[in-house]
């Protein structure tokens, strides 16, 4: 349950309790309410981990005003993977489920996004708003210029998801210079319904509303779904460009950070 009148904290974590409270946050959310899984998740101690984790930054948002021990009040998380950083442990996290090809030569400043959520209350409201003034900021810092990262359907049954898959494909595909692609072996295609077929409100409210989010900001979607058994989810990535957001889309990701 949410706080009435949330005393908000954004920040990367800095200490392994607060990584703790980073995966305990993704355990309620991945693992008990989506119904995922994975080789290095604690269940006895409630904690979604995995060999990643050492090397991403985490951002946390704390509601302080939570009556909760210090674990249980990171109610947001994303985690941060720069460029130099994945050279460091010798990939991004999203190639095990898509060719980055195109973006690693690229020669431009990349920031992988992965593990975002947020405690179902605070879902929709101010605290998605904070978590994206924090992600802008990181963004400015440290001059990133293409954002990208795997997004999740829920539940893994193609045919159900057809509709809303083709709309992305159809409408949002990226462009050739950002168009990451499945890797071959797990390559589920996106583009199941012809475009004039679609019934395109329905395939809509059927987008998690964190990808609707992306694209409004101007993201695209790449060529390809991921089925991810493990995590019971269908995966898609999400690339956005600095670049090519126009200012309304800029105000809107940059709210806040004004001097």
């Amino acid at each position: 349950m949410a706080s009435q009148d949330p005393d908000f904290t954004l920040k990367l974590a800095e200490t392994p309790e607060e990584l703790m409270a980073a995966q305990r946050l993704r355990y309620r959310v991945f693992i008990e309410e989506l119904g995922g899984a994975g080789a290095l998740v604690d269940h006895e101690a409630r904690l979604e981990k995995d060999r990643f984790d050492p090397h991403f930054d985490h951002l946390i948002l704390i509601d302080n005003a939570l009556d909760v021990p210090e674990i249980d009040r990171v109610v947001g998380v994303y985690r941060l993977l720069q460029d130099t950083q994945a050279r460091e442990i010798g990939q991004f996290y999203g190639e095990d489920e898509y060719d980055l090809t195109v973006l690693k030569e690229s020669g431009r400043k990349l920031l992988e996004l992965g593990r975002s959520c947020l405690l179902p209350d605070y879902r929709g409201g101010a605290a998605m708003f904070h978590l994206w003034n924090g992600l802008a900021a990181y963004v400015f810092e440290h001059e990133i210029e293409v954002l990208f990262g795997v997004a999740s359907f829920h539940g893994t049954d193609i045919e159900a998801l057809a509709g809303p898959l083709s709309l992305l494909h159809a409408r949002h595909l990226a462009p050739e210079d950002l168009r990451v692609r499945t890797q071959a072996a797990h390559f589920q295609p996106m583009d199941l319904i012809p475009e004039d077929q679609i019934d395109r409100r329905k395939a809509m409210l059927a987008v998690p509303a964190l990808i609707k989010a992306y694209l409004r900001l101007g993201g695209f979607v790449g060529e390809g779904a991921y089925v991810d058994h493990a995590f019971n989810t269908v995966d898609v990535c999400l690339v956005m460009d600095t670049e090519r957001m126009n200012a309304k889309q800029k105000a809107i990701y940059t709210k806040g950070l004004e001097t």
